[in-house]
């Protein structure tokens, strides 16, 4: 399976899978397309995230707390597959979950949902070995995350064992919004692209029009999570799918965004 990016730059956008509700989310990712994402991760909730900020944390309780399950996000994605046959679609998750699922399994059952891509937070390259075996059986990209403190060594097996896209992360912490990009987020993609011709996306922290286009003078996409989690949380369930739709929209275009 594999992912592309439709536009320059190409935008990820980030779901916590259950909050407020498996019907909400996926109204909102099927907007959240249509307006314009390339492609959807779908958040895995869970108790313990400790990547996350404080809006990721909130969602993650919330869609919890309604019984939001791996099986869920799986069974999500195969709704979602047929629905918008061209999106990317990446799991997004802590190991913790999968490991409970089961490797073997769930490789089989995501690639049945039509899932493309997979990406462990908290699993690092040097011990994917039996991940990647299955990811590779099945036809999933695995994505990695490289980090500014990543050294050479680490991103050169990040970049050689990653498929879809690499997955450069703007600044050392948790997941949250912020004012401004760090330099340390161009210097990242450029020591990436040492090692790989795949897309560069840049996520943590990009949260507003600004931002994406600054991503898209030296990486090839943005990620944004916590400020549209965030919209979501402020928003009804019924309205949020139209905010996140209009707030996507207006990533691509600045001067609009700038102007609300």
């Amino acid at each position: 399976m594999a992912i592309h990016f439709n536009h320059k730059p190409g935008l990820v956008v980030f779901l916590t899978v259950g909050d407020p509700s498996l019907v909400a989310t996926r109204s909102i990712a099927l907007q959240a397309i249509d307006a314009g994402a390339d492609v959807i991760e779908l958040g895995v909730p869970f108790s313990d995230p400790l990547a996350d900020g404080p809006v990721i944390q909130r969602a993650g309780d919330r869609a919890l707390a309604r019984g939001t399950t791996l099986k869920n996000v799986l069974t999500l994605a195969a709704e979602l597959r047929p629905a918008r046959p061209g999106a990317g679609l990446v799991v997004f998750s802590y190991f913790n979950p999968i490991l409970r699922y089961g490797l073997a399994r769930f490789a089989d059952d995501a690639a049945a949902a039509g899932v493309d891509g997979v990406l462990v937070t908290d699993l690092i390259v040097e011990e994917a070995g039996e991940y990647l075996a299955e990811m590779e059986r099945v036809g999933l990209a695995p994505i990695f995350l490289a980090a500014p403190t990543s050294p050479d060594q680490r991103l050169e097996a990040i970049a050689t064992h990653s498929k879809g896209f690499v997955y450069a992360i703007s600044r050392v912490g948790i997941t949250g919004k912020q004012q401004a990009l760090t330099s340390d987020a161009a210097a990242l993609v450029a020591r990436i692209r040492r090692w790989t011709r795949l897309p560069v996306a840049v996520g943590f922290g990009i949260s507003n029009a600004e931002h994406v286009a600054q991503v898209a003078e030296f990486a090839d996409a943005a990620v944004i999570g916590s400020a549209i989690v965030e919209l979501i949380e402020q928003s009804t369930p019924e309205a949020a799918p139209g905010a996140v739709a209009r707030f996507i929209k207006g990533l691509r275009m600045p001067e609009a965004a700038l102007a609300q």
